[in-house]
């Protein structure tokens, strides 16, 4: 069956930003010819380049704890990930939906994006996804260090609890710094935040914040974001505690954002950066392994959910398995927003999880056959 695009609001401008192979080649030799000379150049825009391009210096490997801490929160090993160690495969869990329909399947073999666009276009014209909701998605492979799938990731969205981990990495800053310690009850709390999205544990954190400035809590996050890492946080806007109920439509970042920050933890370039890795790999129910009933068992997953009334999202690392027994791992974000809220949030927020899972499958297949994955 031939599905055609349907008018979509996102911008154009943004739907396809991976560049082509004769440009990232130019760039590549202009990026050498550079290096030799001794000049170097300051970080584009992303209006100018497309996308964010100066890459960490690839490394061997993050580095994982050798043996999981004593004090991990963990569930009963029915519902437990493996541990970062080993990435041994979990047990089946109980709650994955029926498989998804085989017409997804045979899009895996063409060009990523252009799959991804094609479902999302698919749902508007079937009505799982309405004329006032936006999406932004992005893949990043750091296997062959390329961007997979760049949809609308220039753009800001609302954040919701996929804040959370910028929260974070906010206190760590200071704690490098030394005006803040990490006691035990800290480390308490801030599971709290990450693990089961505590809206009152993140409010202690930014108050904290609040005490080492005379900006206000909000404020002095972003402050301490952008002077410390000024070029990964390029569209993020924190400007409001969680508020009661949770109704947080004000902080927002792009799906670029959210990617920087995940490829910088995942080659140890921030403060804390194992202890951060292991709060976002505490169990959850995600979008993109939990109930992605095309993702397999054993795909480990560092990652952040949010949602509200007007927004469902997953950011993370996924970590897949090849039959090689090498890791591959690559960054997901995925992003859906509403204009205006939901008048039926249980079930808004459940059926664009799908959706998000239903992308994540797609895009786990696609790596299989780029790289022969379990």
């Amino acid at each position: 069956m031939l599905f055609l695009r349907s008018s979509d609001p996102e911008p154009d401008a943004e739907r396809s930003a991976v560049p082509d192979g004769s440009r990232r080649a130019f760039l590549a030799r202009l990026a050498a010819l550079v290096t030799t000379a001794g000049l170097g150049f300051a970080p584009k825009s992303e209006a100018a380049d497309g996308g964010w391009w100066d890459e960490p210096p690839p490394l061997t490997s993050p580095k994982w704890p050798t043996r999981p801490p004593q004090s991990w929160n963990r569930p009963p090993p029915r519902y437990r990930r493996p541990p970062p160690s080993t990435w041994d495969q979990p047990p089946g869990r109980s709650w994955d939906p029926s498989p998804p329909q085989s017409w997804i399947q045979p899009w895996t073999a063409a060009d990523l994006n252009t799959a991804v666009e094609h479902y999302v276009a698919h749902l508007r014209q079937t009505g799982r996804l309405a004329g006032n909701e936006r999406t932004a998605w992005l893949v990043y492979d750091f296997t062959s260090r390329r961007f997979l799938v760049t949809i609308n990731a220039g753009l800001p969205y609302q954040s919701a609890s996929m804040i959370k981990p910028f929260i974070a990495l906010a206190f760590f800053q200071k704690v490098q710094e030394g005006q803040l310690d990490y006691t035990p009850f800290h480390r308490q709390r801030m599971e709290a935040m990450i693990q089961h999205s505590d809206n009152r544990a993140t409010n202690y954190f930014i108050e904290l914040l609040n005490r080492t400035s005379s900006r206000s809590g909000p404020a002095e996050a972003e402050h301490t974001l952008k002077r410390r890492h000024p070029g990964l946080f390029r569209q993020t806007r924190i400007v409001e505690y969680i508020p009661s109920g949770g109704r947080t439509y004000r902080n927002r970042a792009s799906a670029f954002d959210y990617h920087r920050f995940l490829q910088a933890l995942w080659y140890d370039q921030l403060p804390y950066s194992a202890e951060l890795r292991r709060l976002m790999y505490l169990p959850n129910r995600d979008r993109v392994y939990t109930g992605a009933t095309g993702v397999p068992r054993g795909t480990a997953v560092i990652d952040k959910t949010g949602t509200t009334a007007r927004l469902c999202g997953n950011m993370g690392i996924l970590v897949a398995r090849g039959r090689d027994g090498r890791n591959y791992p690559y960054t997901f974000i995925g992003i859906i927003e509403k204009a205006r809220p939901t008048q039926s949030y249980m079930a808004w927020q459940a059926a664009r999880g799908n959706v998000i899972r239903d992308v994540s499958s797609i895009v786990y297949r696609h790596l299989r056959q780029m790289y022969d994955l379990v």
